[in-house]
């Protein structure tokens, strides 16, 4: 039986799951943005039906799904600086886990403020 070649596996650090993560959160956004166009599209159609799908967007789950979409922006966002900084300043490579880690410390700074002021809006009126 053919043994593989020595280095060509990858063992799923940090830089295969920030690449599977920037994918997930960049549909997502995707997505929102799609559904955002479309009903934003409607006040041109008929400005009632644009206010009526607008108040079914003011509830706690649709709060609850702006976290994940502001979460998911985070995330993208600063991981896409630091693919920048991988692929573009020579050292990027040799420090890829030291950038993972201030992405994930810049995500929870800038995360859990919006997160607390955010959901005490949804819930707390």
């Amino acid at each position: 039986m053919p043994s593989k070649p020595a280095g060509t596996l990858y063992r799923g650090r940090e830089g295969m799951w920030s690449w599977v993560a920037h994918r997930i959160t960049g549909v997502g956004i995707f997505f929102f943005l799609l559904v955002h166009v479309l009903d934003t599209a409607l006040v041109r159609v008929s400005p009632e039906a644009y206010n009526e799908v607008i108040g079914t967007y003011k509830n706690p789950i649709v709060g609850l799904l702006e976290v994940g979409l502001v979460a998911a922006i985070l995330f993208h966002a600063f991981n896409g600086v630091r693919l920048i900084l991988v692929d573009f300043w020579a050292k990027g490579p040799r420090y890829q886990r030291q950038l993972m880690i201030g992405v994930g410390v810049l995500w929870v700074v800038l995360f859990v403020p919006f997160v607390i002021r955010h959901l005490s809006h949804v819930f707390g009126g």
